[in-house]
């Protein structure tokens, strides 16, 4: 996969791309990375790339000229060009596996108030990491490359690794132990040691949905379940002292699909 990252902060990225996954990643050649400097692209001698915006207000804005220009130049056949700005749609686990189906990816980083409206017209998708304003894009765009290594083969040393990650099913994660077996009095649960691995995978199952209606119930109104799944969140949402009255409330019809264990479903905008 082959990614060029526009900034006027091109600094930022390297301690980045040469750190642990990413790093290695970039290493084996599985994942390649430019950073160019957007002052590169501006034709007089401040390098200028803000000015004041038109009809006054605070803040400066990202002038056309140099994006346009980085674009023109950077775009390769195929390639997909993302503008990381508060303003994109929100970046969830479904849009990171969908961009990673692509071979080439143009990141701009915005700074300032923002870029100059024109500069949209040349850009095929706007991406945000949440609901707050950072400084610039340069954060969101490692969020982004390190989302999207994962997803590259051979970058994670074990491929269940990537597949067991919390939003890979739409559901949050399973809790997880290690060594040993007691800590402070709080114990490593039975299960686990048990050398049963259906009772395992059944377990972990009901942890999912567990930490799912505790932490994010929201996802639930948009995650497709099975069956399976159906029965065990009643059961579990029972032991979490939720009735099924309340749980249909977080449980749309479309959950009862019972396509939960086949394919990834979409969560979140």
């Amino acid at each position: 996969m082959h990614l060029s990252v526009v900034s006027i902060f091109p600094e930022l990225f390297s301690g980045f791309l040469s750190t642990s996954l990413v790093g290695a990643a970039v290493e084996r050649g599985r994942l390649a990375v430019v950073v160019e400097d957007l002052r590169r692209f501006t034709d007089d001698r401040h390098r200028s790339v803000d000015d004041e915006p038109y009809g006054g207000g605070g803040g400066m804005v990202m002038m056309a000229e140099p994006w346009l220009r980085a674009i023109d130049e950077l775009v390769a056949p195929g390639a997909w060009t993302v503008l990381l700005t508060p303003q994109g749609h929100r970046l969830n686990e479904s849009k990171v596996r969908e961009l990673a189906g692509r071979q080439r990816l143009l990141l701009l980083c915005g700074r300032y108030e923002g870029v100059d409206e024109r500069v949209l017209s040349q850009v095929d998708e706007e991406i945000s990491i949440g609901d707050f304003v950072l400084a610039g894009g340069e954060l969101p765009a490692m969020v982004l490359i390190e989302a999207l290594s994962r997803q590259i083969p051979g970058v994670v040393g074990r491929p269940s690794s990537v597949v067991d990650d919390s939003f890979h099913d739409g559901l949050l994660d399973y809790p997880h132990y290690t060594r040993p077996r007691s800590v402070g009095g709080l114990d490593v649960p039975p299960v686990l040691l048990s050398g049963d691995h259906q009772a395992i995978a059944g377990w972990r199952r009901r942890e999912a949905l567990r930490a799912t209606l505790r932490k994010r119930p929201d996802l639930l109104a948009v995650v497709p379940l099975g069956e399976r799944r159906r029965m065990e969140l009643v059961e579990v949402a029972a032991e979490e002292g939720i009735g099924e009255e309340e749980l249909a409330r977080l449980v749309t019809p479309d959950s009862a699909e019972d396509n939960g264990e086949k394919g990834a479903p979409q969560v979140g905008g």
